[in-house]
């Protein structure tokens, strides 16, 4: 009897085992099914950065809809508008410069909070730029060209959903510019923007700031050692 017992219990584990393993299986086969049948999410399309202003090595696009949101729409980019973020006004905060341009930059100055100015003629004693801005040069290459700074502020500099000021720059002839060191004096360098003109017989000039206002001032001529 304790026999018959034992053999019928033996056959009951063996059986439950045999169905476990049974439903591992079955389950695993469902779970492998499962896995090939479900939809793929798509992978994210990669932000297009347009070719006359890279995006800078911040992460943030610099295209015309940053530029439209930051200054508005009568402003557009050029082939030369390569972005430089660098401390232009001395502050430790970096900034934005970018060359652009724009048939009537007076246009959106109280909507998008930005100053016109012009070094240039203030340098030469005209210093309204609402005055000035009809003097703008006649050649076609460098005809209602700018220069867009944005002077960064806190944390996200000129990132920043308020920064400190922006300034667009008026009458400033150039083929291209760039941001690199001035020396002002013996022993102090700043950043500022230089101005290089497409014709040799030109003067290269340099925008920079001198702790409250921009300033121009004339280099020499294109071509010439300085």
């Amino acid at each position: 009897m304790r026999r018959l017992k034992a053999d019928y219990s033996n056959h009951i584990m063996c059986y439950l085992r045999s169905t476990l393993s049974g439903a591992v299986v079955l389950f695993g086969l469902w779970s492998v099914s499962v896995a090939q049948e479900a939809p793929k999410t798509p992978a994210a399309p990669a932000l297009q950065t347009r070719s006359s202003a890279p995006a800078t090595s911040a992460g943030l696009q610099i295209d015309e809809d940053f530029i439209h949101q930051q200054f508005g729409d009568g402003f557009g980019l050029i082939p030369a508008s390569k972005p430089y973020v660098r401390d232009i006004d001395g502050d430790g905060v970096d900034d934005l410069v970018i060359a652009a341009i724009s048939k009537k930059p007076l246009l959106d100055a109280g909507e998008h909070n930005y100053r016109v100015i012009d070094p240039y003629y203030t340098f030469y004693g005209y210093g309204d730029p609402k005055i000035t801005n009809s003097f703008g040069s006649e050649d076609l290459q460098t005809k209602n060209l700018v220069i867009l700074i944005i002077n960064g502020a806190g944390a996200d500099a000129w990132r920043a959903e308020v920064p400190k000021s922006k300034y667009v720059v008026i009458n400033m002839p150039f083929k291209s510019i760039s941001v690199r060191r001035l020396q002002v004096k013996k022993k102090v360098t700043i950043n500022a923007i230089f101005s290089e003109e497409a014709d040799s017989t030109a003067v290269d000039s340099v925008v920079y700031w001198d702790g409250k206002q921009y300033k121009y001032f004339p280099l020499g001529m294109s071509g010439a050692d300085n």
